[in-house]
């Protein structure tokens, strides 16, 4: 049973998550693959605790073994019949990867003495570094990004010929080339340092943690303190997502992996299959806002608005919370209507016997906190935890890590950061080309023009933006492409840039949950059985906050904790949380029994107040919830009348 559970997961990663579509070799090949994969998480295990080399060289590293890795492991064309053809092809792309790297790394001190006057040698390399990052890419991920990048690449050349505010002298070939491949401002850019440094070990850690049973512990944790409530299974989905999906950063993987498990057990107990998805979709998409970890993102966040990951992770706090409260609320309304109960003690793990057999890998969480908020970076954070995490795993018999065990958890490690490093370096040609032809600045004056100056609508542009580019992208390119276009319009209409990235962030992340192709959503229903448009769509409503809250911190960035006092913060947030309860009611019509459409208005004018920092709009949102809550007790009463 066990065994058909895991086939079914990894076809549907494969089906809804290209990253996780890819060879496996057996015998001398699957060694050398292996050797590759360890290595490059060696490496970075080496430079994280000993000091990494020089931007270019590092970033240069991390390049070559992605895309050597991305080329053996990605057919060119997937579920075909391969010739030895096209595996020669491979090998002859997995060597050109070696070469891009060695060049760099071998001819640096040459390259920045001779910077601007390349041979044409130098030339040859760069379009071969184009090439084989777009076809990496496109292998890795599927064709939207490298599209996206060639269209950029094809703006920076035609540029005479673009209309209006749009035109721009024009670049040559070679100019193009070389900026791409030769300045930290294209391939090498702050993307690919981030994913050469940050996300590298991040995922590592996720590894790790996937190794050691941390998601088994989340999960056993979140059913002991839930389990019992009503529709006790869904909250537990709630919880166990978003402790996992902070640290896994991927919506996909997550709903596949804890989805599993919480998916059955909340059909179990009376949710419909399109609700049971829905729940565990938006729980495990927002498991990319929810500190510590936040995804990937959020360190190349940290790099391009020049903050301490740590503030960030601060700010992102209350939102974050909000939006997991909602659901949990959406959660229980859902349970209530259906008057779904909680599980039997019999199925409900023991919360101290929990912790007693496998409390201990908690450490490594703990250990990041305890490090980032002293002022370490995140880099180090995450090397002590991966150091932790492996020396608790003696503790325990069932953890214990062999050698063997070891090597494939580098080997996971390495493997599942191919396709967050290929869209980091894909990324780069856009940002490259927005920094050569000044495209960001036209790009926000024509936002900014188009909005006629009223931050709403340039507000609602932006999320239209972010909707549609998360629909082909993942949502490390989806944020740095809004980051380099569309963040800098907001900041100009006033709102603080980290409100301002947060934003696009956020957007960036529920576009996983948004049709037509609503990734996390569909790959929810396809282990529940359900009809995937209609998942995707029941997982927005329950991801409400999600579409809500970053409108009202980009007006008031109090609720982002921005300079704030400890009474603010408590008034703040105690009105916040008021706010979720009436959306969620609101949005899911139901809160004592089932809400009337006035209510349903009332609680949403309710909601907007409640949410909005300051005390006036705090006590028209107070006053309309009271009212009705007094609604609902008079309409209840008529309701048992009735009934006797």
């Amino acid at each position: 049973m066990a065994e058909k559970e895991h086939l079914q997961e990894d076809e549907l990663l494969k089906k809804y998550d290209p990253t996780t579509d890819y060879r496996h070799y057996t015998g001398l090949a699957a060694i050398l693959v292996s050797t590759i994969a360890v290595t490059l998480s060696l490496f970075h295990l080496y430079t994280a605790g000993f000091g990494i080399l020089l931007a270019l060289k590092q970033r240069a590293v991390h390049l070559g073994f992605i895309f050597t890795l991305i080329f053996l492991l990605y057919p060119t064309l997937k579920h075909k019949k391969e010739s030895k053809l096209l595996l020669t092809f491979d090998m002859i792309l997995a060597l050109g990867s070696i070469a891009i790297s060695s060049y760099i790394i071998f001819n640096y001190e040459s390259l920045v003495r001779r910077a601007g006057m390349y041979t044409q040698f130098d030339q040859f390399m760069a379009i071969l570094a184009i090439i084989i990052v777009l076809e990496g890419t496109r292998r890795a991920l599927g064709p939207e990004l490298p599209v996206i990048s060639i269209l950029f690449l094809l703006y920076a050349h035609y540029g005479q010929q673009m209309p209006g505010m749009l035109a721009h002298r024009g670049y040559s070939w070679s100019r193009i080339a070389s900026h791409m491949y030769f300045t930290t401002e294209g391939i090498f850019g702050i993307p690919l340092g981030v994913s050469a440094t940050y996300i590298f070990l991040f995922l590592l850690l996720g590894a790790f943690a996937k190794r050691t049973g941390l998601g088994d512990l989340f999960i056993d944790l979140a059913l002991s303190l839930t389990g019992r409530t009503t529709g006790g299974p869904a909250k537990a989905a709630v919880v166990s997502s978003g402790l996992m999906g902070s640290i896994s950063g991927s919506s996909v993987a997550n709903t596949v992996t804890t989805g599993s498990f919480t998916i059955p057990l909340m059909k179990k107990v009376g949710y419909n299959s399109q609700f049971a998805a829905a729940v565990e979709a938006s729980a495990s998409t927002g498991g990319q806002i929810m500190p510590p970890i936040m995804g990937a993102a959020a360190f190349i966040m940290a790099e391009f608005i020049g903050v301490p990951y740590v503030t960030i992770a601060k700010a992102a706090i209350l939102p974050a919370i909000l939006y997991y409260i909602t659901v949990g609320l959406m959660v229980h309304f859902e349970a209530k209507k259906q008057g779904l109960e909680g599980m039997s003690d019999d199925l409900i793990p023991k919360f101290l016997t929990v912790l007693k057999n496998r409390g201990h890998m908690i450490a490594p969480l703990i250990i990041i906190f305890y490090y980032l908020f002293k002022g370490y970076t995140p880099l180090r954070a995450a090397f002590l935890g991966i150091i932790v995490s492996y020396a608790l795993s003696f503790l325990k018999e069932d953890t214990r890590m062999d050698l063997q065990d070891l090597l494939d958890t580098l080997r996971e490690g390495a493997i599942s950061a191919l396709g967050v490093a290929a869209a980091c370096a894909a990324v780069g040609f856009i940002v490259g080309v927005t920094t050569l032809t000044g495209l960001g600045l036209k790009f926000t004056s024509l936002t900014v023009a188009l909005a006629n100056g009223n931050l709403f609508f340039a507000l609602f542009f932006t999320m239209v933006a972010c909707t549609i580019l998360g629909t082909g992208l993942p949502t490390t390119a989806t944020y740095i492409v809004l980051a380099t276009m569309a963040a800098p319009a907001l900041t100009q209409l006033g709102v603080p840039i980290l409100a301002a990235h947060l934003f696009v962030l956020y957007f960036g992340v529920v576009a996983d949950l948004t049709p037509p192709a609503a990734l996390a959503a569909y790959a929810g229903a396809g282990i529940a059985g359900s009809n995937p448009l209609k998942t995707g769509l029941t997982a927005v409503k329950l991801a409400i906050a999600g579409f809500v809250v970053p409108f009202v911190f980009a007006y008031s960035p109090s609720l982002l904790l921005i300079d704030t006092t400890v009474s603010q913060v408590i008034l703040i947030t105690g009105s916040s949380i008021l706010g979720v309860f009436a959306l969620a009611a609101a949005v899911l019509g139901y809160l004592n029994h089932k809400t009337s459409f006035i209510e349903r208005i009332i609680l949403v004018a309710s909601s907007l107040g409640l949410l909005i920092p300051g005390w006036q709009s705090d006590i028209i949102g107070i006053i309309l919830l009271v009212v009705v809550l007094f609604m609902q007790f008079k309409s209840g009463k008529k309701l048992n009348n009735a009934a006797a």
